[in-house]
């Protein structure tokens, strides 16, 4: 069942969407957060301590669904993905590398720092193998 803090936090977060998340006050907005703060867990919200009480933003947009997250060329990790293994000899890759293919182009899309590093790395050991006439 809900409290009324978290009824009338509801109220404050669904009228702030429809108003297209107009700029609220640093007060008002430190109010809520704290709010939400005290009604979470106790197993909850020393998670949100462990990563930092000042970090945490209860209040991020959601991200896009994943089927319609678009690169910088408009185009869906599906038909990134369809158009790079029409590319490649359908002889020589298994379903692990389509599946890798497709991990990375999301990783990519979503600018995950972890697969964003992947890409260097792979960019630039590239790039060491053809100085040193390994190609």
């Amino acid at each position: 069942m809900r409290t009324n803090l978290e009824l009338s936090i509801k109220k404050m977060t669904q009228k702030n969407r429809d108003k297209k998340m107009t700029k609220i006050s640093s007060e008002d907005e430190a109010k809520r957060k704290k709010a939400i703060f005290s009604s979470m867990s106790p197993k909850r919200q020393k998670h949100i301590l462990k990563k930092g009480y000042e970090k945490w933003d209860p209040f991020q947009e959601p991200k896009d669904p994943i089927d319609i997250r678009k690169d910088k060329s408009k185009r869906t990790t599906q038909t990134l993905v369809r158009e790079f293994l029409q590319a490649v000899d359908s002889e020589e890759y298994s379903n692990a590398y389509g599946k890798g293919v497709f991990e990375i182009c999301l990783g990519i899309i979503n600018d995950d720092e972890r697969y964003r590093g992947m890409y260097d790395f792979s960019v630039w050991y590239s790039e060491l193998l053809k100085r040193e006439g390994f190609e």
